[in-house]
């Protein structure tokens, strides 16, 4: 229909109707409606503009669910599923998928060496500064991820030491170690 009504200038409406086997009728009820949308339409012109401000103002990380939540939390109520539709024609999605990244982000030894436990699975101490574990956590931030690294107390359950960098290694880990150490003015027992 738009091929029809963007060559109207230089082709007979007749002539492009019989060629591309389209009744008339069918063609100037489009028209009709182009001219005069129905309410529907008109509602949905607005949602969409809702709807583009919430995705800019989400940095384009928001998707249909937290989009209808937005617009609910603002008094707007629409159906999801419309919400979703409303987004899909004017071809706005999320910048990355929830899932996508965390499958990805290790890449383990194809012949792993594992590390020997020294605790025997027993997460428990006596006193303060005996026993520390560590873990790192990957946090998405906009654009670049960071990679956060805690050394906790088994004892006091207290965070000893962290370190953040843009990439997951060993120094990382070290690093947080070595905050853990100071921190807390550890010396070697032996």
């Amino acid at each position: 229909m738009k091929f029809i009504h963007e060559h109207r200038d230089q082709f007979a409406v007749a002539l492009l109707l019989r060629v591309l086997n389209i009744g008339a009728s069918t063609y100037y009820a489009w028209v009709k409606q182009v001219e005069r949308p129905c309410d529907r339409d008109v509602v949905d012109l607005g949602l969409i503009s809702n709807i583009h401000e919430i995705w800019e103002t989400s940095g384009h990380t928001y998707g249909a669910d937290r989009v209808h939540r937005q617009l609910r939390r603002d008094g707007i109520r629409v159906d999801r599923n419309r919400v979703e539709r409303l987004m899909a024609e004017q071809g706005w999605q999320v910048a990355f998928l929830r899932r996508g990244w965390r499958g990805g982000s290790t890449r383990q030894d194809p012949r792993p060496t594992p590390a020997p436990d020294l605790v025997n699975r027993q997460f428990t101490a006596d006193g303060s500064s005996r026993l520390w574990v560590a873990d790192a956590t990957r946090i998405p931030c906009g654009e670049v991820v960071f990679w956060l690294a805690a050394v906790r107390d088994v004892f006091s359950r207290r965070i000893v030491g962290w370190k953040t960098s843009d990439r997951c290694d060993t120094d990382l880990i070290l690093a947080a170690l070595e905050y853990g150490i100071q921190s807390r003015d550890v010396r070697d027992a032996s």
